[in-house]
């Protein structure tokens, strides 16, 4: 198959007039010899198995929708549809429908006119127009079938709808369902919620103008009531008229205005509630009521946008502590449906939208009503608050940094947030997490401005972290005094999970704000007292915040946590969580090998030293034991900076020596001050078969007695932190093969026993003494090579890249150089 797998999904329309998920897939279209044609195959994607294979007919109607889905009928009563991923895929798939029935691509649907020969075509195209019969009771069945009939072909729908408009018939329909309803013809009743609907589906603006209009509205609404397949009639009708009430909050003086409001509200039921959920089919065939609705909310918006006297007032009562209950309840609901109303605006109207209601003070005015104790009223009010936030968070921002200027931090617009935020009776918190989204997006850096005189981000941060940063971590502090939560029941686990969730926000996307916070507070602290909560999401949260701390490999954040010991609580998390095999398991555990395959030396160097006892028998993961030989390695790079250069020169190829030099080398070699072989490390040339093991050992017996010497004088040096740490000096254990081919490539091993934790190189115990300098020592003088043991990787990388570069003169020579 040479096209494109596409990943769709497959569906089908069941009796219900419901659409059924078969399954996913990846579709192509190839030739199939059993159906004698081009087809459409989709294949699993879980097993491969066949979900569907549909041969492309000439002849049937297949139509594209909202540009990732194709639907068509495979038989009368069996519709398909395939759903794409992709817009690609798609478009694809269409032009080979469309290349196998003839049609060009840039069509919807493939075929126009269903069951019409060709002659009925010609027909249609030559007659001047579409003749109805007379609007009578006996003809209701006829003119039924003649709009259902029309339907199909789109030309004959135009001309079933230009009919409809030139001969006012739809008022004599309404007259007929007037006289159906009084001799209760039940028959005719259901003829005309055919017409109805069929006239709907016509899509047609000039038609709904005249259905929607004041005189006719209710009694299109009264013929969809009598829907064929149900028993018993709607009671449509009886709701718009008794139950439904229109409420002006504010007195409305525009007949205009107040007529296009009750037309919005019933045209919406209609769409909502009275007509049948159209098919797929149908769908596109509905569009134009669609856009007669976002019209009117246009209209709307910018009729009551213009009337400032109507805005005025509006916030006038609003603010007034005069204003009973009911009434501000009332006018809140009011500016909530008009700022949901604005959400069909144009990007420049909305822009004139907000602009309005900010001159006319909307954000003072939400500061007044969150104050207030009716929660219906904070909660429509939140509503609100949420579409300005959404819309332009700069404009809150620079709002509550003004008022920081003349307000207490208690009654400033985010803390009330924060409070209501912290108080949520709901026992889901669905105001809560709300709130916290919008409190996300005020202090979010990336929608944040930055000019050349002003810059948002810092001095919105400032403000937050002075101003409101404790009202929000308050509940955290109260809760976090002892080694467990002092309430661990659900809602409050939710509501701290939240706040919790924020803090992990701002320690990845704000910088030294949060830092010095949690630095000086002791935050992570008090988060990781959450680990011992009863619910594991409240634990998952913390060990989230503390991993987000720890990705940073920010060595303040390290210090602190080495300081305060702060891995001891989830050490105790992690072992009393026992065997279980769990995400709380699983987040330590990943933490752990976080810091093992960073190599973070600091963080590795506190956790053996501190809680390797603890961890040890863990062996069904290899990160503990990992992280010990991490330590390891950093101890022994510590203890013997020169080993590990010494190391590094030896693997390097820079030192390969030719034949011709290894006797002068092997000459430099026992001619050479002891102190050379300083770091323990004996390296035995090639040439050594010539020498006898007697010979050798005189120079390394001097070696070890000045080897004791400097150890005795690096003790008195470090008397104060030696006698603390206890700390041996490391022995030496000097092995040589018995072989007479040891090669500078394979040196001769030095065993090592490095001191006990807490050492005075350990990194985690305070003071950090400062890295020797290691130096080769020869008669004559001192040869610069330094080394530092925390730099071992960056040496190795160095020496590598230099290896292109230039050639070294080898270590003996510089002896010889140097003595």
């Amino acid at each position: 198959m040479t096209d494109t797998r596409r990943r769709v999904k497959v569906y089908t329309l069941n009796e219900d007039r419901q659409w059924d998920d078969r399954g996913t897939g990846h579709v192509s279209s190839a030739y199939v010899e059993r159906l004698k044609g081009m087809s459409l195959l989709v294949r699993a994607e879980s097993d491969g198995s066949l979900l569907l294979e549909s041969k492309i007919n000439p002849n049937t109607a297949y139509q594209k929708q909202q540009d990732t889905l194709i639907v068509w009928s495979e038989a009368e009563n069996y519709d398909l549809a395939l759903s794409f991923q992709e817009k690609a895929g798609c478009d694809e798939i269409w032009e080979k429908i469309c290349q196998v029935q003839g049609k060009d691509p840039s069509v919807d649907i493939t075929q126009e006119l269903i069951d019409e020969s060709e002659e009925e075509r010609f027909d249609d195209m030559s007659s001047p127009g579409l003749e109805l019969p007379p609007c009578e009771l006996s003809r209701l069945e006829e003119v039924a079938e003649l709009v259902a009939s029309s339907l199909p072909s789109p030309l004959r729908r135009e001309k079933l709808a230009l009919a409809l408009e030139n001969e006012g018939y739809i008022r004599k329909l309404l007259e007929l369902f007037r006289v159906c309803e009084d001799l209760e013809n039940r028959e005719g009743l259901h003829h005309l919620y055919d017409i109805i609907k069929g006239i709907f589906l016509l899509n047609r603006t000039a038609l709904f103008e005249v259905m929607f209009s004041e005189e006719c509205i209710m009694d299109v609404i009264g013929c969809l009531e009598f829907d064929p397949s149900l028993p018993q009639p709607r009671r449509h009708r009886e709701f718009l008229t008794t139950t439904a009430r229109f409420k002006e909050v504010i007195p409305i003086s525009d007949p205009e205005l107040r007529q296009k409001i009750h037309q919005t509200y019933r045209v919406q039921y209609i769409q909502d509630m009275v007509l049948p959920t159209p098919s797929v089919f149908e769908e596109n065939m509905l569009s134009t009521l669609h856009s007669f609705i976002f019209f009117n909310k246009v209209e709307i918006v910018g009729m009551l946008q213009d009337d400032e006297k109507f805005l005025t007032e509006l916030f006038a009562q609003l603010t007034d502590e005069a204003t009973d209950d009911d009434k501000r309840h009332e006018l809140v609901n009011f500016l909530k449906e008009f700022c949901a109303f604005s959400q069909t605006l144009q990007p420049q109207n909305r822009d004139a939208f907000f602009k309005t209601l900010s001159n006319m003070g909307i954000l003072p005015a939400l500061e007044v009503i969150l104050g207030m104790d009716d929660v219906q009223v904070r909660g429509a009010a939140t509503d609100i608050f949420s579409y300005l936030v959404e819309y332009n968070p700069s404009m809150v921002r620079e709002f509550v940094m003004q008022e920081s200027q003349q307000n207490d931090d208690d009654i400033l617009l985010i803390n009330l947030i924060i409070e209501h935020m912290i108080c949520d009776t709901d026992p889901e918190l669905g105001g809560a997490v709300q709130l916290m989204g919008l409190l996300r997006t005020l202090v979010d850096p990336e929608n944040m401005l930055a000019t050349a005189n002003k810059t948002e981000k810092t001095e919105f941060l400032s403000f937050f972290y002075k101003h409101c940063m404790h009202v929000l971590s308050a509940p955290l502090l109260a809760n976090t005094t002892e080694e467990k939560p002092s309430k661990d029941d659900f809602q409050t686990c939710q509501l701290l999970a939240l706040i919790v969730e924020l803090l992990t926000f701002c320690v990845e996307h704000h910088t030294y704000h949060i830092k010095n916070y949690i630095i000086n507070k002791d935050i992570l602290r008090r988060v990781l007292v959450l680990t011992a909560s009863q619910h594991a999401f409240l634990a998952l949260c913390a060990l989230r915040f503390m991993r987000k701390i720890i990705g940073l490999k920010d060595e303040f954040y390290n210090r602190y946590i080495m300081r305060n010991f702060l891995f001891e609580p989830v050490v105790k998390a992690f072992l009393n969580n026992g065997s279980r095999y769990n995400l709380i398991n699983s987040a330590i555990i990943e933490m752990f090998e976080y810091v093992r395959v960073e190599d973070v030396k600091s963080l590795t160097a506190h956790i053996i030293e501190n809680y390797w006892k603890g961890l040890e028998d863990v062996d069904y993961v290899q990160t503990f034991k990992g992280l010990k030989l991490r330590y390891e390695q950093q101890r022994e790079r510590q203890d013997n900076p020169k080993l590990d250069s010494m190391r590094s020169i030896l693997r390097n190829h820079r030192f390969r020596r030719d034949a011709r030099t290894l006797e002068d080398e092997e000459e430099m070699w026992f001619n050479t001050d002891e102190e050379d072989l300083e770091d323990g490390e004996a390296v035995v040339p090639p040439s050594d078969k010539m020498k006898s093991d007697e010979d050798l050992m005189d120079p390394i017996s001097k070696f070890m007695e000045r080897k004791k010497l400097k150890d005795s004088e690096e003790k008195e040096v470090l008397t104060g932190k030696a006698s603390l740490s206890g700390r041996q000096s490391p022995s030496f254990k000097l092995s040589f093969s018995s072989s007479p081919k040891a090669s500078l490539s394979s040196p001769p091993t030095a065993s090592l026993h490095p001191g006990s934790p807490g050492s005075p190189s350990s990194p985690g115990t305070g003071a950090r003494s400062s890295p020797p300098t290691a130096a080769v020592t020869t008669k004559g003088g001192l040869v610069g090579l330094v080394d530092y043991p925390d730099d071992d990787d960056e040496e190795d990388e160095d020496e590598e890249d230099a290896d292109s570069k230039e050639e070294s003169p080898p270590l003996s020579k510089k002896s010889k150089l140097s003595s």
